[in-house]
């Protein structure tokens, strides 16, 4: 790969990004920030912080998507500070982490800073208040890595207790814990629309699927300590960045690993990001290097090779840069292989080597090509003998041939073959549905009795023979379930014309009910899926689409009837919705209120709170968020009223109240530290006091004063 641009900053990059307004942020381990336009890295503006990182192999700055807010460790690491990178003043210092902070996020709405430390604890900060809002569930050792999904509906941490935490920051409550690494996790990154690829400490990466908790992949190839990962605009393209300065190439489709060498540094990879407008991979080192690259570097150049036929060429321009097999241009050169060996088969099948010779003539050239084209002309140098077989009817012997040489079962001989066998077998069958014709049944099908894949099926349709009258009658009377135990069972129903017409009604199945869906047509949609969720193949798609047909349905229904309520209890079950225009802008206007109803909750302000969320009140699937509002709303309450020096008594009541309506959690137990230094003979036990949570939580438990 060739160095599209570079540019020093001399000290080690710890941060890339790209904001909203297309400026390219780059920021040191001396905190220094500076802005680059993104086509020729020139520099654009920037400033100090004058934060020395002396360790920064977990995310120890970060920045709003916006450019607004800046959050970064402080050199001790004793807290988490969050700066307004427009006034350049520190809106919050945190540090109510016991021991050091270890990494820090900010999240795509830039709506809360996280802290995250050494013992377990995330604390969610209000940027523009600076206060703190919520607490993320606890791990039970330090928090490597925060990462958030695109959409900011999710967020995830990663621990040395070897655990990945998920929490909606929709419905603002724990989703899972993700458990199957065997060491500690480092390394977290969303994509797609509910995937999540973690790293640990021993170099194995771990694909899952957030919403079931389960694992979908385990990447191979990685040997080196893995320092930054992106993922490509598309989502197409995993990169990682390892210790040994190399970038590591997966194909997100498949979770093959492209290539284990794609790009070497001389110096360990800090920072990824990837330029969705330019398709350049964004790399800073340790060494202070910010580097561009195209990953479809040298397109132009293949499409020019392809025009000449110069396929030599074109596959060494592949396999200095794999990427371009993934382009439009390769796939012409993909689909001309393709049918020239397809077109080579014929010829030799027909006897015609020289034809076949002429085909290949334009890819004779690539090895990897030509190492097929070797063998293909091996296998077929025994056709003729296996056509002497077919045609002499020594059955056992064509098919053992076939069995040598696969490439034999795509011919018309083979293909004969298979079609007497099945006329064959359908004829037995008919005679052993009679009880006097067993061994008209026997004698018809012995000429295949000395054939291994046959001989099974033989044996068990002359000793089975109410087992197939038993599938025939499940078919008939269209009770699927019962049809695919018996498949399962006992495979030599497979053969049988029967389960060949049940497989073609059930992709019928799946292509109309997919037509439905796409238009619009959900009862009829419904109906397909319901039959359709009784075909193994199907079933869990089947159950799954189900859940999302009858979402929609209540979910639209209630935009049209103007069912607030049932339109947002809808989206919390089912994140498709989130993603659909009416759910984008009903969950635009819930965050826009959120933000309000937080601007008043800073001020310890209920009433206006209850004012801007009043609309919300009745939505259960809202409690959990109200609860973490009116929560922090009533903590502040107890903050000023501790400030404004109110009697031990009141306070006390006030501390009783709010663990009675929330529990206890991070900001009370703070907050009674606070209350204890101040007040170091009050008797207040929380061990005796009932305990309320977030959970519980209804809006009939609000006041308008905790202390009252």
């Amino acid at each position: 790969m060739e160095l599209v641009n570079s540019k020093s900053v001399v000290k080690p990059i710890i941060l890339i990004k790209i904001l909203e307004d297309t400026r390219l942020l780059v920021i040191d381990a001396q905190t220094t920030v500076r802005y680059f336009k993104t086509e020729t890295l020139e520099l654009s503006g920037g400033f100090k912080v004058g934060v020395h990182h002396l360790h920064y192999k977990t995310s120890v700055v970060a920045s709003s998507t916006d450019g607004k807010y800046l959050a970064s460790l402080s050199a001790d690491c004793k807290e988490a500070r969050l700066y307004n990178t427009v006034s350049k003043k520190i809106i919050s210092k945190v540090d109510r982490n016991q021991g050091e902070v270890s990494c820090v996020g900010i999240d795509p709405l830039s709506r809360y800073m996280f802290s995250c430390g050494d013992d377990g604890k995330t604390f969610a900060i209000d940027v523009k208040s600076g206060k703190l809002v919520f607490t993320l569930p606890h791990h039970a050792d330090t928090i490597n890595d925060i990462a958030f999904s695109k959409n900011s509906n999710w967020v995830a941490t990663a621990s040395y207790d070897r655990k990945i935490s998920l929490f909606n920051l929709v419905t603002m409550a724990p989703k899972d814990k993700l458990i199957a690494h065997s060491a500690p996790v480092m390394k977290l990154k969303f994509f797609a629309k509910n995937k999540l690829v973690s790293i640990d400490k021993k170099s194995v990466a771990i694909i899952w699927n957030i919403h079931t908790g389960k694992v979908l992949h385990r990447l191979e190839g990685i040997h080196d300590d893995v320092t930054q990962m992106v993922v490509s605009a598309d989502e197409q393209f995993l990169f990682l960045g390892t210790a040994l300065g190399y970038i590591l190439l997966y194909d997100l489709h498949t979770y093959e690993l492209i290539s284990g060498k794609y790009i070497k540094m001389v110096s360990p990879i800090t920072a990824l990001e990837y330029d969705a407008a330019l398709n350049y991979l964004l790399i800073g080192t340790d060494d202070g290097f910010l580097m561009q690259y195209n990953i479809y570097e040298n397109e132009e150049k293949l499409k020019e090779l392809l025009r000449k036929k110069d396929f030599n060429s074109t596959e060494k321009l592949v396999n200095k840069n794999p990427v371009l097999a993934y382009t439009k241009v390769y796939n012409l050169m993909s689909n001309l292989w393709e049918n020239t060996l397809k077109q080579a088969k014929i010829a030799l099948q027909n006897g015609d080597k020289n034809k076949a010779l002429l085909l290949f003539k334009q890819f004779k050239d690539i090895p990897s090509k030509n190492s097929i084209i070797q063998k293909l002309f091996k296998d077929y140098a025994e056709f003729n003998k296996f056509l002497n077989f077919v045609k002499e009817g020594k059955l056992a012997l064509a098919y053992n041939m076939a069995n040598t040489y696969h490439v034999y079962k795509e011919s018309n001989a083979y293909k004969a073959l298979e079609e007497k066998w099945k006329k064959t077998f359908i004829k037995a069958q008919k005679y052993i549905l009679d009880p006097k014709g067993m061994q008209k049944a026997k004698d018809i099908l012995a000429p295949y009795r000395g054939i291994s894949e046959k001989t099974k099926f033989i044996q068990e349709i002359l000793t089975k023979g109410e087992i197939y009258r038993r599938f025939k009658m499940a078919i008939g009377q269209k009770e699927f379930r019962i049809c695919f135990e018996l498949v399962k069972r006992h495979p030599f129903l497979k053969e049988f014309p029967e389960y060949d017409a049940l497989i073609r009604y059930g992709d019928t199945l799946y292509i109309k009910a997919h037509t439905y869906i796409q238009e619009n047509d959900m009862h009829s949609a419904l109906r397909m899926l319901a039959v359709l969720k009784n075909f193994i193949d199907f079933s869990e798609e089947a159950e799954e689409l189900i859940k999302e047909v009858e979402a929609k349905q209540k979910f639209f229904g209630a935009v049209n009837e103007d069912d607030v309520a049932t339109a947002y209890n809808m989206m919390a079950l089912s994140e498709d919705l989130l993603e659909t225009d009416d759910g984008k802008i009903l969950q635009k206007e819930w965050n826009s209120d959120v933000g309000i109803a937080n601007k008043y909750a800073s001020t310890g302000n209920v009433a206006g709170v209850y004012t801007t969320l009043k609309k919300y009140i009745k939505i259960e699937s809202k409690y959990m968020a109200l609860a973490t509002v009116f929560g922090w709303c009533y903590i502040v309450q107890l903050e000023t009223a501790l400030q404004e020096n109110m009697q031990q008594t009141k306070l006390e009541k006030g501390i009783k109240s709010y663990i009675l309506n929330f529990g206890i959690q991070d900001q009370i137990e703070d907050f009674f530290v606070s209350f204890k230094n101040k007040y170091p003979n009050s008797k207040l036990n929380f061990e005796f006091l009932q305990k309320g949570s977030f959970s519980m939580w209804r809006p009939s438990m609000i006041v308008k004063s905790i202390l009252d």
